[in-house]
């Protein structure tokens, strides 16, 4: 199925319009505000096509169902809203659409919300038909919403929402208050479109309730909803309150789950996840009680953990309203898993979440891949969860009392697979009291039998063929900032903003001075950041932070940044983990990172922590580091994460020179790949000029970690006083070298497989400035004491 950006065109009129005698139309909010108290119940206003800047619109009034108050554009589409605006719904039968809010910068906490203030709320309301795009927040610290939905009985239908690139959840239902519980509020035919990863909690797509009034019954149906590329985080809905339903929405490529995280009691049938094979795409997540998961379609999901197919979360003892109440009571019925990761079950288990799942079903469901991969995941007891009638259709070895693997003969409808009629082990299934009386295409199931379809089904699921969006085509685009250059001081959060702020392209100029870091940062697109040439300019993070941070930067996929005159320094209360890590797993978006006189130190962290992490799944076209520093750290380079997939590596190229490694605990670099022969092309490793101080002192310790890299050029470079060592680096294949290097007190080199060892020596490099690393007059390093020419650093 083609889902476009554009949107869709909806078959039906969006909106049944109750015209008076006269419509009014008017120009300026004051002449809305003057059509508003004229109305005498209800009424339409138009809104003039034209672009509204930096206006605080205002739709109220006390209409009926038989004659709303309707403000709408004098043509849906063309009243452009931009700047710093606004929209608040409020009182009785309003509806409001054909809106476009459009590439503004706000400074308000919502772009549309159901209530006048905290006293005066909406109900039986309506926002339809309308776009809100790329809407920026003019404070980076500024959590907004794009629509705040409070009151009772309020719909929002058949809109387009795409870009948010701000903090804060897209659209957010609120229990606050009597006023707000059992709310019936509808949520439907809505484009939700890409949104990036935030790197941060509140980057959901919905979000119904808060964990404090997860309690309370919403009672809000979100169905026929399109999500693609919502990728704000790990929650792509957040269900936080009771006795909500979500049906026949469509998610596609979409890199979370919908999380059912507070409250009880929810319905989610019907609904399509497709992955398309894209990493960290995931289904549904399932924590506290009460809640039927049925007839639920999932294709070619690819994430794991928390983000697979079927997640069942473990529990917290006595747990508060904001952590993980234990899974009870859950029915998981009827759903087909096709070429996904595997599901999770007593996912999360740790030192506090103890409690697995009970009195839970897991009936009916077909699961197939083919792969062979592995379908479960189980990280606690499964005895409190009942299995029965689940049919496997897989090479993947299976608990055959929790599986029954079979051949399932399968027939394409419009290239989705769906179980042909001939298929006798799924209806040998019997159903339960809760298993579903229709088939995820609304057909009845005069036979029962496993799986999300009935068999030999010939329609695709309502999700798949239902549209959403506005009757119109906002054409949206996104928007192009232009590169700039920006000064800025030492202070807290400082640096934060203003790489918030920039354009790619962007150059930021620090001041010298300490930057304190509170909240870790993403890097996206291309940024240049250049420190002081003259006195320090030091990065480190905030001290007594009520949540520690352990990275400073995250190069996300397509990022390119340049560091230049920077120290890092990860002394802290707690100590950081990582300087710079790469994009989040599983992301196979190159990215670069060139840094030139810098300074990385302190990172001592020694629970996996390294100075520059690459996660699993994760490629850098370049990584260069010249004219550096790292220091007094646990870790150098760490690019040894994809281990286990054969032939993958973290790094086209590697480029080191004219650095200093000095006490370093384990390796300077960890760059590695698994393959059956190193001659295979695949990665690069350039060290040139450098100096290894006192580097992995062990015996079995390595400085340079290079298995499997193809092509490894060590040259000019020192290696001294890792006394313990035996061999601290380990050259395998043709494509190997190393040559004009001195080793002292740090063992001997080790080649083999055709790598090529040239001009070693093994003597005292001589030192006159030991810390600076500036040889003696006599030292061997120097060209006129050898043959080889100039070793260690090269002065500028």
């Amino acid at each position: 199925m083609t889902i476009k950006n554009a949107l869709f065109q909806i078959a039906l009129a969006v909106v049944v319009w109750y015209v008076p005698a006269q419509d009014i139309r008017v120009t300026n909010t004051d002449e809305l505000n003057a059509a508003l108290a004229s109305l005498d119940g209800g009424g339409t206003i138009l809104l003039a096509n034209g672009v509204w800047k930096d206006v605080e619109l205002k739709a109220y009034g006390n209409g009926t169902k038989e004659n709303p108050v309707i403000i709408k554009a004098e043509t849906p589409g063309k009243v452009i809203i931009t700047g710093d605006s606004n929209l608040s719904i409020y009182g009785n039968f309003v509806i409001v659409s054909g809106l476009w809010f459009k590439d503004g910068n706000t400074t308000a906490k919502h772009v549309v919300q159901f209530r006048k203030d905290s006293r005066v709320f909406a109900n039986n309301c309506r926002f339809a038909n309308s776009t809100i795009s790329y809407i920026k927040t003019r404070d980076a610290d500024l959590k907004n919403h794009w629509v705040d939905i409070w009151g009772k009985n309020n719909r929002v239908d058949h809109n387009n929402f795409t870009g948010k690139v701000s903090a804060g959840t897209t659209l957010v239902v609120w229990l606050k208050g009597d006023e707000h519980t059992e709310n019936n509020h509808k949520i439907d035919h809505n484009f939700f479109g890409a949104r990036p990863d935030l790197g941060a909690n509140g980057g959901e797509s919905i979000r119904i309730g808060t964990s404090t009034n997860s309690m309370r019954s919403s009672k809000t149906i979100v169905e026929n909803n399109v999500f693609k590329n919502c990728d704000g985080e790990i929650e792509i809905i957040s269900n936080k309150s009771g006795d909500n339903i979500f049906r026949n929405n469509l998610f596609v490529e979409s890199r979370g789950t919908l999380t059912l995280r507070h409250g009880n009691n929810a319905l989610v049938e019907n609904n399509v996840f497709l992955g398309n094979n894209v990493s960290n795409t995931g289904g549904i997540r399932i924590i506290n009680e009460g809640h039927i998961v049925r007839s639920n379609l999932l294709v070619g999901l690819k994430g794991t953990g928390l983000r697979g197919p079927i997640v069942i979360m473990n529990g917290v003892p006595n747990s508060p309203l904001n952590r993980y109440h234990q899974v009870k009571d859950v029915d998981i019925q009827n759903n087909t898993i096709i070429n996904c990761g595997p599901m999770a079950f007593g996912a999360g288990k740790d030192s506090e979440r103890t409690l697995a799942p009970i009195r839970t079903v897991f009936a009916n469901n077909i699961i197939t891949n083919s792969d062979g991969g592995k379908i479960l995941d189980a990280d606690d007891a499964l005895d409190g969860i009942s299995f029965s009638g689940n049919i496997v259709d897989s090479q993947a070895a299976v608990d055959p009392n929790l599986f029954e693997k079979t051949s399932i003969v399968w027939k394409m409808v419009k290239s989705l697979p769906i179980p042909a009629e001939n298929n006798p082990i799924l209806t040998s299934v019997k159903s339960t009291p809760k298993s579903p009386e229709w088939d995820i295409t609304k057909k009845e199931r005069a036979v029962y039998a496993a799986g999300a379809f009935n068999l030999g089904s010939t329609k695709l699921p309502r999700a798949m063929t239902m549209r959403a969006g506005p009757g119109w085509n906002p054409d949206i685009k996104t928007p192009k900032a232009a590169p700039s250059e920006i000064a800025i001081k030492p202070g807290l959060g400082t640096l934060r903003k203003a790489i918030g702020k920039a354009a790619s392209g962007s150059v930021i100029s620090l001041e010298p001075g300490i930057y304190e870091i509170e909240k870790k940062i993403k890097i996206n697109g291309t940024l240049t950041i250049n420190g002081a040439k003259n006195g320090e300019t030091l990065i480190k993070a905030k001290d007594e932070l009520p949540k520690p941070i352990d990275h400073f930067f995250r190069l996300n996929e397509n990022a390119k940044l340049y560091i230049n005159n920077i120290t890092f320094d990860g002394e802290h209360s707690s100590p950081m983990k990582y300087a710079i890590v790469s994009p989040d797993k599983q992301r196979p978006g190159l990215y670069s990172l060139f840094a030139d006189h810098c300074v990385f130190k302190n990172f001592t962290n020694t629970d996996g922590g390294s100075i520059f992490k690459a996660y699993a799944g994760t490629k850098a076209d370049t990584l260069s580091f010249v004219n550096s520093r790292f220091e007094n750290s646990y870790r150098g380079l760490n690019l040894s994460y994809d281990k286990d997939d054969i032939g993958a590596f973290n790094a086209n190229t590697i480029i080191v020179n004219n650095s200093v490694f000095s006490n370093i605990e384990q390796f300077a670099v960890n760059y590695v790949r698994t393959t059956p022969n190193v001659n295979i092309e695949g990665g690069r490793l350039i060290i040139d000029h450098c100096v290894f101080h006192k580097v992995a002192n062990t015996e079995k310790g390595k400085i340079l970690r290079t298995n499997g890299i193809h092509k490894v050029a060590i040259s000019n470079s020192v290696f001294e006083d890792s006394y313990l060592i035996k061999n601290p680096v380990n050259l395998a294949g043709s494509s190997n070298s190393i040559r004009n290097c001195l080793f002292y007190d740090s063992g001997f080199v080790k080649v083999s497989k055709g790598a090529q060892e040239m001009n070693i020596q093994y003597k005292n490099p001589k030192w006159e400035d030991r810390n600076a690393f500036i040889p003696s007059e006599k030292s061997p390093l120097l060209r006129e004491n050898n043959n080889i020419g100039t070793i260690g650093l090269v002065r500028e």
